[in-house]
């Protein structure tokens, strides 16, 4: 008896690009950041800070990726261990899933930044509320 095809095609993607399982996740017009060089502009740029993270947006300019929602995440060491920082991202990232494509504005890249203790334990309801907050924040007092 011959295995099935489908871990062969599954296989085959992953090889073309090892993001495709968390980028098959996101919501359409949602994009990672993955290059450095995009989360320093980002840091440069306008900030909120919330109980639970620190958001970080900037319009990008002519000549970049013109559409399309980017947004990435970070934790340093100061979050703790290293299961303690991916925890704190994998909840930024929901939350972003969440959040974003409705309450994000076309063409900004986002960075979340997660805090000591606060990313980890603030109710999942009340961090939610906090990038809506955010938001409102970052694009309500310049556009």
């Amino acid at each position: 008896m011959t295995p099935p095809d489908a871990p062969e095609v599954m296989a085959n993607a992953a090889a073309e690009d090892p993001r495709s399982a968390v980028l098959s996740c996101l919501p359409s017009g949602l994009t990672v950041l993955s290059k450095r060089a995009d989360f320093l502009k980002a840091a440069r740029a306008r900030r909120q800070s919330t109980p639970s993270f620190l958001l970080q947006a900037r319009k990008r300019i002519d000549g970049e990726a013109a559409t399309g929602i980017r947004v990435g995440y970070t934790c340093s060491k100061k979050v703790g261990n290293a299961v303690a920082r991916n925890h704190a991202k994998r909840r930024l990232r929901e939350a972003a899933r969440l959040i974003l494509p409705e309450a994000g504005h076309d063409g900004w890249d986002y960075v979340l930044i997660g805090k000591r203790g606060d990313t980890s334990t603030r109710k999942f309801d009340l961090l939610l509320g906090d990038l809506k907050q955010a938001l409102a924040r970052i694009h309500g007092a310049r556009s």
